[in-house]
């Protein structure tokens, strides 16, 4: 863990960390944003699960905000296999299933105010379809909610390659999830940053990108 505590500080005296001051920002930004936007945002987490973020950013750039909510299901699903996507069936069954949520902000921002990020990531989890908790807690973060982990394939390699967990495990239960989670939110705290700036950090070590 020394050796990963070591290369992130030296990394924040890079021209990486105004990069990732930057997409900090943007996501802080994001929360004066509209439902319709949101809801774009929440899409593009469903089509991340299984897949590559660059993949799901080339489908959010084709449909545009207005796609996701407007496009009929064929539509929806000829966009997402143009992009390559292996499971254009499923994604666009789900991006359509969700819907019902198209005030996805309003049920957030009120979900945080009156409880905690924690129960937000649960109703996710709960009431959108093809949403686990890696995806909840990457729209979270994509809206401006700092306070969680995002634990994709890129940090998890990361962590157990520098001892920060012990092994990677082959699914993630909610309780796996969350005990993995422990250990991510310690490190953030070791470094004096959030777990969102953290995750940027860990995932440019790993890709050599600052993605959302």
């Amino acid at each position: 863990m020394r050796g990963l505590v070591g290369r992130i500080k030296k990394l924040r005296r890079t021209r990486v960390r105004e990069v990732v001051k930057e997409r900090l920002r943007e996501f802080k930004e994001f929360r004066k944003k509209k439902n319709k936007e949101w809801f774009s945002e929440l899409c593009f987490c469903i089509l991340t699960a299984n897949s590559r973020a660059k993949t799901a950013i080339s489908v959010q750039k084709e449909l545009t905000a207005s796609g996701f909510y407007k496009y009929c299901l064929k539509d929806i699903r000829k966009a997402i296999k143009n992009n390559k996507h292996r499971f254009y069936n499923k994604k666009a069954e789900y991006i359509v299933k969700a819907r019902k949520h198209i005030h996805i902000k309003e049920e957030i921002v009120k979900l945080v105010r009156e409880k905690e990020v924690q129960e937000a990531r649960e109703w996710l989890v709960k009431n959108i379809k093809g949403i686990g908790y890696k995806e909840a807690s990457h729209f979270l973060r994509n809206t401006g909610h700092f306070e969680i982990a995002i634990l994709d394939r890129h940090i998890l390699n990361v962590m157990y390659e520098n001892k920060v967990i012990r092994e990677i495990p082959s699914t993630l239960s909610k309780k796996k999830y969350v005990e993995l989670e422990k250990n991510f939110l310690q490190l953030a705290s070791k470094l004096g940053m959030s777990p969102a700036e953290l995750d940027l950090y860990m995932w440019y070590i790993k890709t050599g990108e600052v993605l959302k």
